[in-house]
């Protein structure tokens, strides 16, 4: 087994076929498929479903990709540090698309200040698929919420730790949390994501059915409707941190907060950097921020 080999391993689960892996790596299709043949030969495992188009990792494939990937990256660094570099090669990072976006580009721009040897890949996808990348080794960390998917493999450490308003038209004169919920048209957040289901499980549990008038997947726009008066709705506070045209009216009983970390492996070889990042975030949070235990 040598890197050479593993690159091709690599190159082939990201490309998704032989041709263009060869390409990447500056091999023929017939040399790039005897390195992975001499490897499974090596290893006495069958790496590729070829049968499939494109071929697909076998389960001990995506066990030897997960080493591949770790070997690599150690080499990098060790390379990068016999030249004088401490701090380089690439972190890869994924964010799910909410507020947490607004704070990673303030982050990330410290980081390649301080180590402009390093570079940062962003990826923005669901949670679901970031939680599958960071297990699986393809990206380093991802920002997400708590979330009860994540696996006992990874670390889930939260930077922001918010709480949950139900927000108003300005000038609104009722203040009782039920009973805004059961008069007053309801604007729902409605998405796919660890936040919509707590607020829907805290309006189930406070035992009131609100009039939904409108059914919204962005905070950013749920934020504008209430400004109009078209009714109130459930937001962080990070949307309307200074915003003087809502009234907010803490929501729950006690108040509920949201939180968002980062998850990485738990034996990351980004470790220290991914913590780095982590106090970044905290810190941009404010007093909200959360910090790394």
């Amino acid at each position: 087994m040598d890197l050479r080999q593993l690159k091709s391993v690599v190159a082939i689960a990201t490309h998704k076929t032989f041709a263009k892996a060869a390409e990447v790596v500056c091999l023929t299709p017939s040399a790039i498929g005897q390195q992975i043949k001499a490897l499974e030969e090596e290893t006495g495992v069958i790496l590729f479903d070829r049968s499939t188009r494109p071929p697909e990792l076998t389960p001990s494939g995506y066990q030897i990709l997960e080493m591949a990937r770790a070997m690599l990256e150690l080499e990098e660094q060790t390379l990068a540090s016999i030249h004088g570099n401490t701090i380089a090669g690439t972190l890869s990072l994924g964010t799910v698309r909410s507020s947490a976006l607004e704070l990673l580009p303030k982050a990330i721009n410290s980081m390649n200040k301080k180590y402009p040897q390093l570079k940062i890949n962003l990826h923005v996808s669901l949670s679901t698929n970031l939680i599958a990348d960071v297990a699986t080794g393809r990206i380093d960390a991802a920002v997400v919420a708590e979330n009860l998917a994540i696996p006992q493999t990874l670390r889930w450490s939260p930077f922001l730790k918010e709480p949950l308003w139900l927000i108003a038209p300005e000038n609104y004169a009722e203040t009782d949390l039920v009973s805004i919920l059961h008069n007053a048209p309801f604007i729902r957040f409605k998405s796919a994501v660890p936040l919509a289901q707590i607020i829907d499980t805290e309006i189930s549990r406070l035992g009131v059915f609100p009039t939904t008038i409108a059914e919204i997947d962005t905070i950013a726009s749920i934020v504008t409707c209430v400004r109009e008066g078209l009714g109130v709705s459930v937001v962080p506070h990070v949307a309307i941190a200074d915003d003087a045209k809502c009234v907010r009216i803490p929501f729950g009983n006690p108040q509920l907060n949201r939180q968002i970390g980062l998850i990485e492996k738990l034996t990351s070889p980004r470790g220290n950097l991914i913590a780095e990042l982590h106090n970044l975030l905290a810190q941009q949070c404010g007093p909200f921020g959360v910090n790394r235990k």
